[in-house]
């Protein structure tokens, strides 16, 4: 497997944006993947009773990603798994600002291309882009063309690179935020899930993110982070996935 590019800190050219009193108001994305319009269209005898579904595979696992392939296997192999990768964790705390307003599964589809058009989300090669960049962006049609998600990728890359500094990665950084146990369910179930779209820990983390000029990065957009990269184990019980998901956070 290749090796990443190296996360070094760049020198600080454009610093976090101070407050002027005036808020610009950014499209709040008020769900997560358990408690989205199309988690609620997939299998509703299976969600009014557990919220699992077995596939063809035999296996029981979460409701949402339906029999969709790629969703599926997207909940198998990804989604919960513990990330201590600083591209991985930048990649995603960006694709799911894209997400606000869309689904999940339409950014996964895209992924590649983002990942081409955003140099693999590198953080240094991001912050360098330019705004001849961004309008290059605007005529891509493999990616979602909305400049204001375009721009804030570039701001969020150069807000990385200062963490990266300040705390030696971005991994150190995120994984300070774990939310202790009596913050979480004391079942992960269907009903919980479907009850939580954001948390303590991810309206925390959101207010700082936002304090130090990182844009789309709502509470919500936060936990749908959080849940992804394995912060938070939500594969409800009785997912196949769980128990797997629970170990390799205890590692």
């Amino acid at each position: 497997m290749a090796k990443p590019p190296s996360l070094r800190a760049l020198p600080r050219r454009d610093a976090a944006p101070r407050s002027t009193g005036k808020s610009v108001k950014e499209p709040e994305r008020n769900f997560t993947l358990a408690t989205s319009p199309a988690a609620d269209a997939i299998a509703p005898t299976a969600q009014e009773a557990s919220g699992l579904v077995v596939g063809t595979d035999g296996r029981a696992r979460c409701w949402w990603p339906g029999d969709d392939p790629l969703y599926v296997r997207y909940h198998d192999e990804e989604w919960g798994r513990p990330v201590r990768n600083d591209h991985r964790l930048f990649e995603k705390i960006c694709l799911e600002g894209f997400q606000s307003g869309l689904s999940w599964l339409t950014i996964l589809r895209k992924r590649e291309h983002f990942r081409e058009s955003f140099e693999g989300f590198d953080p240094e090669r991001v912050a360098r882009m330019t705004s001849r960049n961004v309008a290059q962006l605007m005529k891509n049609t493999g990616i979602v063309r909305h400049k204001g998600k375009i721009e804030s990728t570039i701001n969020n890359a150069k807000r990385a690179l200062e963490l990266i500094e300040e705390r030696g990665s971005l991994a150190k950084y995120f994984w300070g935020w774990e939310p202790p146990v009596k913050e979480r369910p004391a079942v992960c179930s269907y009903e919980a899930l479907k009850a939580t779209s954001t948390t303590p820990a991810s309206v925390r983390l959101s207010k700082e993110l936002k304090a130090r000029g990182w844009t789309f990065v709502g509470p919500t957009t936060i936990y749908a982070f959080m849940q992804a990269m394995g912060l938070v184990n939500d594969h409800i019980e009785g997912c196949h996935c769980r128990p797997e998901v629970a170990r390799m956070r205890r590692r």
